[in-house]
């Protein structure tokens, strides 16, 4: 939908544009002239006010000499014969004594409704240059006689003059804009109505050529110049769409046949393509299928590793324990023959007692460890079998899972660094979480560090808002770039060929995400090995 703008008229533009251009150059030059008029009526009055100051200066200079105690009123008389203008509204006369103090001597004041001012002796330094007021401006010089200053006189003169003629200049000019505006205003309708008539039928006759959908018509020659270029390029335009919408009803006739092509063959083809489809569908049930196999398969695996390293760690202490048991079987025997021929020394007993002890000590402790191993091994492997939702704690599950992976760990220089509320009791799935670390740790043994001397494993539990988070890490080789984006999807490893089937990752997306309905992201901040961060909610249980 094209963006609608605000339209003006050609008659409201045309007049807005004159008034507006008369009423600048008339504001313009009234501003111009009032200015430079009360530039020079300022100037001429400044130098009147100085003529007088310096005249009246000279006459005073007798009286502030003369001794007499009259000299004041004299001086005030004379001042009122002198000043024969109306510009100056006061004056006053400052003597200046021997000890270098000023002080009020004489005055004049023009009109005797006039309110009195103060004397200006503090700011004698401030009105030696003329300083202008609202109405008035304000000057002091010196009376000397003989480079002998005798004192000051300070004369202010009025502007209300000049401010009358200023303002009756400014009713003059606003008369004069307001007969421009009207006169601009008839100039503005005259040259409208001269250019309307050509341009409103030239609407006129593009308003009957579009309604007829008659392009082969064309406009006749204008009038003013710039009217018939845009008449003739109007008549250029017609043209031109006249031969693009015959080229239009070509080519949909055109494009008519070819669609009807093109439906024969999209018909054909759509068949062939349901076929196709079918086949395909078939295709992929049997990848779900055989997807699920191997996922399975994959668990049993893990359960493999465990089961190995379990053998190879109940195989230490059962193997101790017998060796223990034979030799105290040894021992008892030796005792026996002894007792039984009558040579048994309480030294041969006691040695055999402290012997007897120690190897039922060591008997008991490897067939505990063995048991311990057994039944850390029977708990994880019911709990990855389970699904179901129990109460049990973190850390020791952790611990379960840990020492069912220590054969692993060990043979390969893993420690593992696990930071773990100790009680911490939460009802969740035991069976999920079980499977998501072993994937963990056996991927970082068998991908992580297979290069390296050591590793370390790092795994970090809390407890926020009825959430789980679990932070898994470790300082391996890291994952390629190339595999990140898609370490999630299954049959994605870097072990192709070499015995990595690709899907311990998709085990362990799958179980957090549909298990245990939470989610796993990896951490590419990581500048070293990899970072896990899983999170799903659980239910605190009391301690």
């Amino acid at each position: 939908m094209p963006h609608k703008t605000n339209t003006i008229t050609l008659h409201n533009r045309l007049v807005k544009s004159i008034m507006t251009l008369t009423l600048l150059i008339i504001i313009t030059l009234s501003i111009s002239i009032i200015y430079i008029v009360d530039e020079q009526e300022n100037e001429i009055i400044a130098s009147e006010t100085r003529a007088w100051a310096n005249i009246l200066a000279q006459n005073s200079s007798l009286f502030l000499k003369s001794d007499n105690d009259n000299s004041q009123s004299a001086l005030s008389s004379q001042l009122k014969k002198l000043i024969s203008t109306p510009l100056i509204n006061r004056i006053h006369i400052y003597r200046a004594n021997e000890d270098g103090s000023i002080e009020y001597f004489s005055s004049y004041n023009k009109n005797l409704n006039f309110p009195a001012v103060s004397d200006k002796i503090s700011q004698i330094s401030q009105l030696s240059t003329i300083q202008y007021e609202e109405n008035h401006l304000e000057l002091i010089v010196k009376i000397t006689q003989d480079q002998h200053l005798l004192g000051y006189l300070y004369i202010q003169s009025s502007l209300v003059e000049k401010q009358n003629f200023i303002k009756k200049l400014i009713y003059l000019m606003l008369s004069f804009l307001f007969f421009a505006l009207l006169l601009a205003f008839g100039v503005a309708q005259w040259l409208f109505n001269k250019t309307d008539q050509p341009v409103a039928k030239l609407i006129e006759d593009i308003g009957q050529i579009s309604q007829s959908k008659n392009y082969t018509l064309e406009l006749a020659n204008q009038p003013y110049k710039e009217l018939d270029v845009l008449a003739k390029n109007i008549n250029v335009l017609l043209s031109r769409t006249d031969k693009h919408i015959n080229k239009i009803i070509d080519n949909h006739q055109y494009a008519l046949s070819q669609n009807q092509a093109l439906e024969n063959r999209l018909s054909a083809r759509t068949d062939a393509l349901k076929e196709s489809n079918q086949e395909l569908l078939s295709t992929l049930e049997k990848l779900h299928e055989f997807q699920g196999q191997l996922v399975e398969t994959e668990k049993m695996a893990s359960l493999g590793d465990m089961v190995a390293g379990i053998a190879h760690e109940v195989n230490t202490p059962i193997g101790l324990g017998v060796t223990a048991s034979s030799l105290l079987s040894d021992k008892l025997n030796e005792v026996k023959a002894a007792f039984d021929d009558k040579t048994l020394k309480s030294s041969q007993l006691k040695k055999f007692l402290t012997d007897g002890v120690e190897n039922v000590s060591i008997i008991f402790r490897n067939l505990e460890r063995a048991a311990k191993l057994i039944s850390s091994f029977k708990k994880v492997a019911v709990d990855q079998s389970s699904a179901e939702n129990c109460t049990f704690n973190v850390h020791s599950l952790l611990d379960e899972v840990l020492l069912t992976l220590s054969s692993k760990l060990e043979s390969n220089n893993v420690s593992v660094s696990l930071l773990c509320p100790k009680d911490l009791n939460i009802n969740s799935q035991p069976g999920p979480i079980n499977q998501i670390l072993i994937n963990l740790i056996l991927n970082s043994i068998y991908h992580a560090f297979e290069e390296l001397d050591h590793g370390t494993i790092t795994i970090n539990v809390m407890n926020l808002s009825d959430q789980l988070h679990i932070n898994y890490s470790d300082d391996g080789i890291g994952i390629d770039n190339s595999v990140k984006a898609k370490i999630f999807d299954p049959f994605t490893t870097t072990k192709r060929g070499s015995g990595g089937s690709g899907l311990g990752m998709h085990l362990v997306y799958n179980l957090v995400t549909q298990a245990l309905d939470g989610h796993i992201v990896l951490n590419n901040e990581s500048k070293h090995g990899v970072s896990f961060d899983i999170t799903f909610p659980v239910e605190l249980a009391a301690t």
